[in-house]
């Protein structure tokens, strides 16, 4: 089971709602979900909110928001690894244990489905 987390926290300061603003026609935590469900490299795709408007909208384009994240996930000061560790903790404690994890920003509008590919094929071919 693959799975891919994409944070995206509420709060931010410098550019506020920055993670659901328009970018091109949409959101731009849209790109992020859609090249992601393009790749076909994952079972699931969950998106780490601690809002509510960010998890509708995470939904309407195809993400699995299947929890909120608490207030200390969530502060000016979290780091990205136990966004993703809490994540990755949930789904092996709901659901299953995932063999492999990506994490994709909510801002990252221009990656693209063959580099999620091409990144899990270097990955396997390595694996221990």
């Amino acid at each position: 089971m693959n799975l891919c987390v994409i944070p995206a926290r509420g709060g931010s300061k410098r550019i506020p709602r920055k993670n659901i603003k328009n970018f091109c026609g949409k959101p731009i935590i849209a790109w992020s979900i859609q090249q992601a469900i393009a790749s076909k490299c994952f079972d699931k795709i969950i998106v780490s909110t601690d809002d509510v408007e960010i998890s509708d909208l995470a939904k309407s384009y195809g993400a699995d928001v299947p929890f909120m994240r608490s207030k200390i996930l969530s502060d000016d000061y979290i780091g990205t690894v136990p966004v993703i560790s809490h994540a990755v903790r949930w789904q092996i404690e709901n659901c299953q244990k995932p063999q492999y994890v990506c994490c994709i920003y909510a801002t990252a509008p221009f990656i693209k489905s063959k580099d999620l590919k091409y990144g899990l094929k270097i990955l396997k071919k390595f694996k221990p």
